[in-house]
């Protein structure tokens, strides 16, 4: 395999890692509703404390990845149109995903579904770029 071929492995690979990762706090998100609650206080955080680290590697990975296979790739740039609005809406998701953490740390449970749900809709956005990109 070519480095090319390494650098798209570790991208898509991150991008599962973020969708997994996101997919179980959100089961989290159910299982600790208030109407009834299926995990314990100690058991949701530890869950959320594992989970809510995942969806950041994969968002670290995916952003370094993603930016080397563009630099590396000629079919595509760095100052593409759909890279800049990827990386953009990534940064975008990372802060809301890291404010959602907290504040799911603190007790804020509306507020912290209202971020999660933001980071999680920017990361589909991310991933609808990432399949069609769109201008290439």
């Amino acid at each position: 395999m070519e480095l090319h071929d390494w650098l798209l492995f570790f991208h898509v690979l991150s991008a599962f890692l973020v969708a997994g990762a996101l997919t179980a706090l959100w089961w989290l998100v159910y299982a600790t509703r208030p109407a009834g609650p299926l995990l314990a206080d100690d058991d949701a955080q530890r869950f959320g404390n594992t989970f809510g680290p995942v969806v950041g590697a994969g968002m670290a990975g995916a952003i370094v990845f993603g930016v080397w296979l563009a630099l590396e790739d000629d079919a595509y740039g760095i100052f593409d149109g759909w890279v800049i609005a990827a990386v953009v809406l990534w940064a975008v998701a990372g802060w809301s995903g890291d404010r959602s953490g907290r504040l799911f740390a603190k007790g804020e449970r509306s507020q912290a579904i209202t971020f999660q749900l933001v980071n999680t809709m920017l990361v589909l956005v991310i991933l609808v770029l990432m399949v069609w990109k769109p201008g290439a």
